[in-house]
């Protein structure tokens, strides 16, 4: 955002330096970024003084070119000139040898003295083009002027200077989005007054068109005010404002534009102006327009509404997407007489949605969307009006329109003493306290020892609780005047989170690298056909995209499932068959109650296990291979997996499913033939989907590990027969439950099922490995344990124990 040093001093008068200015302003929290240097006529006229024609004859070489002789003030010079007007007598515009000129059209060029067909040119007398003042090229410029010869033309001709800070604004800032809100800022840390122009009043100066206005949603529109100007003259703005608009790198358009450009840099008031004499049957509707509707803006585009958006509009149609961009058809052009001018406070919200399904930023909506001061509409439009008075000859044709049903309230925020003194971390005293509030128009109100009421006014819409009003104080006190403490310390608003969540995904992929793996990053947006199509995704739960990018990416994703298996069939079309991928990644869904978005952790593998080599035979990845992975990253988190159960429905042909009390903590198993054609993969892949959001918040942090026991380990083997129902992972947890301290883990090496045993049953061969950290193993302890492990099975999964 570009801010003029000499507006700023209409508000503010001053004596500091632009440097000093902009030191101060980035300490507040308006950080300038970049102090640039304004002329109005490039180079500044620099080398180019008033001169005299004393001589001026046919060069005898070339019929188009005259030879005079110029009094520069200085001394007299020849110049060679090819102007059809130039002519004995005149005062002239002159660049003098090492002069640099700046045209209108092409590059710079330095004067240097020079032979013309034989005769000596010391310098040349200008048109209005080649010093960059027009577009004329007709002839020299011949001056109207007492002043003496050699007078630099810079005393001629008003050039406009100035010094422009840029200032990279901060999104809560909105309130600083003009050159009157950086002035109050200013106010403050120099602790000067606001100079503001009193509104004029607004009388009827002449009989014009009557506009009625209409504001359908008040929610969308609590502020609309207008007014009916009419005997407008269109045309050039003066020097004043359109060095203004330069010095902020706008181009000057016609008076009337200017005007309204020049009132929202200024006060941060957007403004529009209609033709009357397009408004059809005058009359104004604010409201909206159904769906798919066409709407040509000024760029001449043709645009269909969402129907979501703000229109400003009449009984036949759209006017002006309100608060973003006007309609080609409503816009003022040279031929205006009578214009309709609107300032209106608008919704952000509803300024936003315009803004972003039409990708339309322009520096209204940048302020609307972010929240303009509702008490500004009328006091602008009046300025406005003056402008248009006194450089446009306007003349009020109607009364001012004001519909404000329902006036913004300030906010009223209580703060408390202590709290300030505890953020701050030093002591301000109340006084000091009061006195910075109110240089920033926060009342301060309700005092006691110990806090008072401040009420801000709604145009800052970043201070609403007791934290903004510290902020406000320390940020015009200086963070720069808020010494260190010898014992630092700090203190806290909120509590930060005792895991560490970077560290333990970051801890998982060196994990899962280390096994082969490799990291995917996959974009957020995919099909909506995937969850029409899947058998386990609810369309209904798509979270649509309202600007797509394109119709393939038109909504977000439900599950990391099919940008994986994208990513899968890249590769294999590639020759690239044997992979082993994971993704961290976020999935959205759309609720009743709105939207919600949940991390989860992915896991892919397909191909073979082990590449072709003589040393052993190739195989292909099995279900052990991915259920592994799953079991290492639980042990690795600390967290104890709850219930399994088979699935054998969509997306998987067949898998597990582990719960975590009532949650599902994830799902594995080999992916449907069905769900693989639809991302066009021709070959077995299984899946792992983990809820990350849910093992982050189980976790017990990394696994610890301890020094290795130096008494020795005791290996018992037992033999069960079971029903075949029982899964292993049933009777490990009933091992893990009963086999107390000493059982260190539990192994299965060898399961039978056959004619050796009954029907419907199964045999688990398992080892148990029992380990005392402190004292060797007696049999006596050792036999406890297995009687206590073999009591269990037969009770808690009606084992029949074999020996």
């Amino acid at each position: 955002m570009k801010i003029s040093i000499n507006r700023l001093k209409k508000y503010i008068p001053h004596t500091e330096s632009a440097e000093e200015i902009g030191a101060l302003l980035t300490q507040s929290g308006l950080e300038v970024e970049g102090i640039e240097e304004f002329v109005s006529v490039k180079g500044g006229l620099e080398g180019i003084v008033i001169g005299e024609v004393l001589t001026c004859e046919k060069h005898p070489n070339a019929d188009k070119l005259s030879i005079t002789t110029v009094d520069i003030g200085t001394g007299i010079s020849p110049i060679v000139c090819g102007a059809p007007n130039v002519a004995k007598g005149q005062k002239v515009l002159v660049a003098t040898v090492g002069a640099t000129l700046f045209p209108s059209e092409g590059d710079s060029f330095q004067i240097k003295k020079a032979k013309i067909r034989g005769a000596v040119s010391e310098g040349m007398i200008c048109a209005e083009d080649e010093l960059g003042l027009g577009s004329s090229h007709a002839g020299i410029m011949v001056l109207d002027t007492d002043l003496p010869n050699g007078t630099p033309a810079s005393k001629y001709i008003e050039i406009g200077q100035d010094q422009v800070l840029e200032i990279g604004l901060t999104p809560n800032r909105a309130d600083a989005a003009s050159h009157l809100g950086v002035a109050r800022d200013l106010k403050a840390l120099l602790g000067k007054d606001l100079v503001i122009d009193a509104a004029p009043e607004l009388n009827l100066e002449a009989s014009g068109p009557v506009i009625e206005v209409e504001v359908e949603n008040t929610a969308d529109c609590p502020r609309y005010a207008g007014v009916v100007v009419t005997d407008l003259k269109v045309g050039p703005s003066p020097a004043w404002l359109q060095n203004f608009l330069k010095a902020l790198d706008l181009e000057p358009i016609n008076n009337v534009v200017d005007i309204t450009n020049f009132i929202l840099h200024d006060l941060g008031q957007p403004l529009h102006a209609f033709d009357v004499e397009k408004i059809s049957e005058g009359k104004i509707i604010v409201g909206k327009l159904p769906k798919d509707t066409e709407f040509v803006t000024l760029d001449e585009k043709k645009r269909k509404l969402s129907g979501e958006e703000l229109m400003i509009k009449d009984p036949k149609g759209g006017l002006c997407i309100a608060g973003v961009f006007g309609g080609e058809d409503s816009g003022v052009s040279d031929s205006t007489t009578s214009i309709f001018l609107e300032s209106a406070y608008f919704s952000p919200d509803i300024v936003r949605k315009g803004s972003q399904f039409h990708g339309l930023k322009t520096d209204a909506s940048f302020r609307f969307e972010r929240g303009t001061d509702p008490n500004m509409p009328v006091y602008a439009l009046k300025m406005a009006v003056k402008l248009l008075q006194e450089i446009a000859g306007g003349k009020v044709s109607s009364e001012l329109i004001d519909i404000y049903p329902e006036p913004i309230e300030d906010f009223v925020i209580d703060v408390n003493y202590g709290h300030i003194n505890r953020l701050i971390g030093k002591t301000i005293e109340p006084a000091q306290v009061k006195s910075i509030l109110e240089s920033l128009e926060i009342n301060v109100e309700n005092e006691t020892a110990e806090g008072f009421t401040a009420t801000a006014k709604p145009y800052r819409v970043d201070v609403t609780r007791e934290a903004d009003i510290i902020e406000e104080i320390l940020r015009i006190y200086g963070f720069h005047n808020v010494e260190l403490s010898e014992n630092l310390r700090t203190d806290y608003l909120a509590e930060h989170p005792v895991k560490d969540l970077n560290k333990l995904q970051y801890r998982l992929t060196e994990i899962l690298t280390g096994q082969g793996y490799y990291e995917m990053i996959t974009n957020s947006l995919t099909k909506s056909t995937y969850a029409e199509k899947s058998g386990f995704l609810n369309p209904k739960d798509n979270v649509v995209i309202y600007n797509k990018l394109s119709e393939d990416l038109d909504v977000m994703r439900q599950s990391l499932l099919y940008s994986g298996l994208e990513v899968l069939a890249r590769n294999i079309n590639r020759r690239q068959t044997d992979l082993k991928y994971f993704e961290f990644g976020t999935v959205y869904h759309k609720a009743e109650e709105g939207y919600s978005e949940s991390r989860r952790l992915s896991l892919f593998l397909t191909g073979k296990k082990t590449a072709e080599s003589w040393l052993e035979p190739t195989k292909a990845f099995a279900f052990a291979d991915i259920y592994s992975t799953v079991e290492a990253i639980l042990e690795k988190l600390n967290v104890q997996a709850g219930d399994l159960s088979m699935i054998e429905t969509a997306p998987y042909a067949y898998g597990l499913k582990i719960m975590l009390g009532q949650k599902e903590l994830a799902t594995i198993g080999l992916l449907d033939d069905k769900i693989l054609k639809q991302a066009e993969v021709r070959q077995e892949v299984w899946f792992a989907d983990l809820n990350w959001d849910l093992l982050c918040k189980k976790a017990t942090g990394l696994k610890k590990f301890e020094e290795i026991s130096k008494f020795p380990e005791v290996r018992r083997d037992l033999s069960l027969v079971i029903d075949k129902t029982v899964s292993y992972d049933q009777v490990k947890t009933v091992a893990t439950k009963f086999g107390g301290k000493l059982l260190k883990r539990i192994g299965v090496f060898d399961v039978y099922q056959g004619d050796k045993i009954d029907a419907g049953k199964k045999a688990y061969a398992l080892s148990f490995h029992l380990q005392d950290q402190e004292n060797t193993l007696t049999d006596k302890v050792i036999d406890k344990t297995m009687s206590k492990l073999i009591q269990a099975f037969e009770k808690e999964v009606g084992a029949l124990i074999r020996t």
